[in-house]
């Protein structure tokens, strides 16, 4: 798709800064409360994922759409990039359940 020349680098700059920052308050926080050390592993691999998700979703806009067969190539990388992006959502998913358990506290 035919972008400006500047754009593409402010995209994957753009997300590269929020990713960033989304990962290390989310190591922070997990740092600081162990108790729910799973829900943050699964949110870690949740931004992983979709950061992948997104690099997908690039390739496939910076896609030569020149090329012989173009249409196949960017449907396979936006189809790869949804699957992905899907993944990342079920461990988002994952991720509120574990934060939403209630621990049981023991009397001591």
């Amino acid at each position: 798709m035919p972008l400006e020349q500047e754009v593409m680098g402010l995209l994957i700059g753009g997300l590269s800064i929020v990713m960033g920052i989304a990962i290390l308050v989310t190591v922070f926080l997990w740092v600081k409360n162990k108790s729910k050390s799973s829900g943050y592993i699964w949110t870690l691999l949740h931004l992983l994922l979709f950061s992948v998700a997104a690099y997908f979703a690039l390739e496939a806009i910076a896609f030569d759409y020149d090329h012989a067969m173009a249409s196949e190539e960017i449907s396979l990388q936006i189809g790869i990039s949804g699957v992905v992006w899907a993944s990342s959502m079920i461990c988002l998913l994952i991720a509120l359940f574990n934060f939403s358990k209630e621990r049981k506290h023991r009397a001591y």
